[in-house]
């Protein structure tokens, strides 16, 4: 169903929800499914729930960011902070219910690349797959940097911090090789389990210690805690990517629907993780600023002193793995659809399908290493993702697409008109956080060269504090 058909049925009194609701026959929604029932022999992609789906959301969700949120509270304040924490997630999970009821009125739509190209044609899929890709990889590189970073704590930096790197890159490209969401299931229920229960144990840590880690060790000192607090522009926006990246990575939820039992049941699924990760982050990251102040370490575990450092990172060390894997999983499977859509590998076991399958995950593993080393700093990685990457897909891509299927409100009733300007204002936003965010970013990695808090490309030195 296209933007024209909708039109038709467009009256002047009738005044759709600002959320549309899937209106595609289940018959047609089958036929034009990229993965199909199967029953003969081949790979069937199509056995998860909506709950496993709940899982998988939660887990893309809840990962590295829980290590960078708390000192983006520090620099925009707890009220500041909290309120553009609770701002960011009730717009994700908003575009994140879009881009489902999208997918669902066009099921043909794999990524967010098929999406675009409904709009934009063959240059709009090619162009927006690429940047999927690279948000992939910039977001793979941040795991790698904090599984190296976890691997130098449990070892009181054991080995030079580039080879943890590569077992990093290694052990996330050996997860992200599982070729189903279904088969990913189980793993991603411990991945989530397992870093909830670090996280949970790092934050009774520091309520529990007379000072943070990275204070002064003796006399007073300032904790630093502020309600409000009033940053520069280049601190302020990256601290704001940072939040925003937490809870935005729905266009990550596309692939998955594809591989649901009931496509139909996304929403239960993406609302829910909306709620859980909004509650999770909100309540740790509070915590964690009340306790740490100004004194917190990035990522958040060097904030609890050796013993618990070492302890959240060996719970947590699964859920790292795991949550990045899930990331390049994505990336590969769209190369993967990509190369063999309509053809007999897809779901067929033959070498073809195979090679393409693991030469994706190994060519997206190694990429991420290589940024891993040459910006080895996590919150500057996510920073860039979300603001180079994650805007687009979950503000401004979104917009766009509800403006074109919805394009008839622009000529509606007064609350449909005001429907329509609203999603224009929501693609404002996505673009004043790509440019600000950038520039934010980038600024402070020029400065971390510059004070040497970056260090050169494929650095032996301890990234998790361990020997200092």
């Amino acid at each position: 169903m296209g933007a024209s058909d909708f039109e038709n049925d467009v009256t002047e009194d009738s005044i759709e929800a600002h959320i549309p609701s899937t209106t595609i026959s289940d018959e047609k929604r089958e036929a034009h499914e990229v993965f199909k029932v199967t029953e003969d022999g081949g790979v069937d992609f199509r056995t998860v729930s909506w709950q496993r789906a709940t899982i998988i959301f939660l887990k893309i969700q809840f990962a590295m960011s829980i290590l960078s949120v708390p000192a983006s509270l520090a620099t925009l304040g707890a009220v500041g902070g909290g309120l553009s924490l609770l701002g960011w997630d009730v717009l994700n999970t908003y575009t994140a219910i879009i881009l489902g009821d999208f997918r669902n009125r066009h099921p043909e739509c794999h990524t967010l690349a098929d999406m675009c190209a409904l709009r934009w044609g063959r240059a709009g899929r090619e162009l927006v797959g690429l940047q999927i890709l690279a948000g992939q990889i910039l977001i793979t590189a941040g795991g790698i940097v904090s599984v190296s970073t976890a691997l130098n704590a449990l070892s009181d930096h054991g080995a030079c911090t580039a080879v943890f790197g590569f077992v990093a890159a290694a052990l996330i490209t050996c997860f992200s090789s599982v070729r189903t969401f279904s088969r990913l299931g189980w793993l991603t229920w411990a991945g989530f389990a397992t870093f909830f229960i670090a996280v949970f144990i790092f934050v009774v840590a520091v309520t529990q210690q007379a000072r943070p880690a990275a204070a002064p060790k003796t006399g007073d000192f300032d904790l630093g805690w502020t309600a409000m607090a009033y940053p520069s522009f280049v601190a302020g926006i990256t601290a704001s990517a940072n939040i925003f990246i937490s809870g935005s990575g729905s266009s990550m939820y596309l692939p998955v629907i594809s591989e649901m039992r009931r496509p139909q049941d996304y929403r239960k699924a993406a609302l829910v993780t909306g709620v859980l990760i909004c509650a999770i982050y909100l309540s740790f990251s509070l915590v964690i600023y009340r306790w740490c102040g100004i004194w917190i370490s990035t990522p958040a575990f060097g904030s609890a002193g050796t013993l618990f450092k070492k302890i959240s990172y060996g719970i947590a060390l699964p859920g790292l793995v795991i949550g990045v894997g899930i990331y390049q999983h994505v990336a590969a499977k769209l190369l993967f659809v990509r190369l063999l859509r309509d053809t007999r590998h897809l779901q067929g076991n033959t070498v073809v399908h195979w090679t393409v399958w693991l030469g994706a995950n190994l060519l997206l593993g190694a990429l991420g290493f290589i940024f891993a080393e040459a910006v080895p700093i996590l919150n500057y990685l996510l920073g860039l993702a979300g603001a180079l990457c994650f805007a687009p897909f979950s503000l401004i891509y979104p917009a766009l697409l509800w403006m074109q299927d919805f394009q008839a409100y622009r000529h509606g009733t007064t609350l449909q008109k005001t429907a329509y300007w609203l999603h224009a204002l929501i693609v404002l936003v996505g673009l004043f956080m790509v440019v600000g965010g950038t520039y934010g970013v980038a600024v402070s990695i020029k400065e971390a060269y510059a004070t040497g808090a970056i260090g050169k490309a494929f650095d032996c030195a301890d990234n998790s504090g361990s020997t200092s």
